[in-house]
């Protein structure tokens, strides 16, 4: 695996190695106030980033130009900006972050599309 498709594997095993700690943490505290931002970090830190990495690494033609790595950049600072903007809402100290965060993460998803249906011949 090389390119955007490891970027994307390291980025998602990252947020499942946090996501884990987290969940111990709040099963450990019995606080489970944060578990939608918890679960975010999971989902779209985890499956999503997986998802990703392996698409690339099975359609390595889907690598080529500029909008995989708008993908990626979108995804990642997407993800980095959506997680605690969540547990700022949750904590009622601000929404702004996970606006901008929730924006981002639907770009990089129809960039993502725009990936996949540039050339149906893959």
């Amino acid at each position: 695996m090389k390119g955007i498709s490891f970027g994307f594997l390291v980025i998602g095993v990252i947020s499942v190695i946090i996501g884990m700690g987290w969940g111990i943490q709040m099963s450990a505290s019995g606080d489970h106030v944060l578990a939608p931002a918890h679960a975010h970090l999971n989902l779209l830190g985890w499956v999503s980033m997986a998802i990703f990495a392996f698409y690339y690494h099975l359609v390595p033609g889907a690598m080529d130009g500029w909008l995989p790595k708008a993908h990626f950049a979108l995804a990642v600072v997407g993800l980095v900006l959506i997680v605690p903007g969540i547990v700022f809402a949750i904590l009622e100290t601000g929404e702004t972050l996970a606006k901008i965060g929730s924006l981002l993460t639907l770009l990089s998803m129809l960039t993502f599309l725009a990936v996949v249906l540039r050339d149906p011949r893959r």
